[in-house]
């Protein structure tokens, strides 16, 4: 007779779940393809999680606590579509973006240093959980209790704060006046989220490497919001030499 398979590792199937969901959307995806990603049965996929809405909860814990997946018991049950989503808005908490919070509780400091270490931590953020916002990105429309968390409270929070921060920079003369500060504050966001992120879907941006993209989205950032005649820092200095010697 043969012996009994051992079961697989949590973090397999939430690996594959994760893979399903950011390609499909919570909607459209089915147990099923969760099953083929995985060379499963429908029903051996059942002795892991009871459930898709328990699949995609293994998908965040893989994605924000990875070390939870050991400590589960099989078959997992879910713990409902808000604590899901409090898995997710864990995963900002962590970060919760210090020096935008220490910009906004003090007067002021050299703006380029300051502006600076605000685009380091968004993109650091940003290019470090690429999986887990793209999976937000293609379930949220699915889910009205994770696009609130991620979108309405999350961004939308960070968003206010980056507007407030540069209201006061521009008020204090620190940085220069812009059309709208709202629109600016998605520019600056967005622009960030396309070259630590997006970019990786695009086949014709390949060719781009990430610390280059890095240091020139800082770069091009602080020109846009320092006063004419100001520094963008030591950074700023170093890339403009490394752009000089490959020209």
């Amino acid at each position: 007779m043969r012996g009994r398979v051992p079961p697989r590792p949590l973090g397999e199937i939430a690996t594959a779940a994760a893979r399903v969901f950011i390609d499909k959307g919570y909607k459209a995806a089915g147990i099923s393809d969760v099953a083929a990603a995985l060379g499963l049965s429908h029903g051996a996929l059942y002795t892991y999680a009871d459930g898709k809405e328990t699949l995609l909860y293994l998908a965040f814990l893989h994605l924000v606590e990875p070390q939870t997946l050991d400590t589960l018991t099989i078959p997992v049950s879910s713990p409902g579509r808000a604590g899901i989503a409090a898995v997710d808005a864990r995963s900002a908490a962590p970060a919760s973006f210090p020096a935008l919070a220490a910009a906004l509780g003090r007067r002021t400091r050299p703006v380029a240093e300051e502006l600076g270490g605000i685009i380091d931590q968004l993109y650091g953020y940003i290019e470090g959980n690429q999986g887990l916002l793209a999976l937000v990105e293609s379930c949220a429309r699915d889910i009205p209790e994770l696009a609130e968390l991620h979108f309405v409270q999350g961004r939308r929070g960070l968003l206010d704060q980056l507007s407030e921060y540069l209201r006061r920079r521009i008020k204090s003369g620190h940085l220069r006046p812009v059309p709208d500060i709202p629109t600016s504050a998605r520019f600056i966001v967005e622009t960030i989220a396309w070259f630590a992120w997006h970019r990786h879907g695009d086949p014709d941006s390949l060719m781009l490497v990430d610390d280059d993209c890095r240091r020139t989205v800082r770069h091009l950032l602080l020109a846009a919001f320092l006063p004419a005649g100001s520094t963008g820092g030591r950074e700023n200095r170093g890339t403009e030499g490394k752009t000089d010697r490959g020209s």
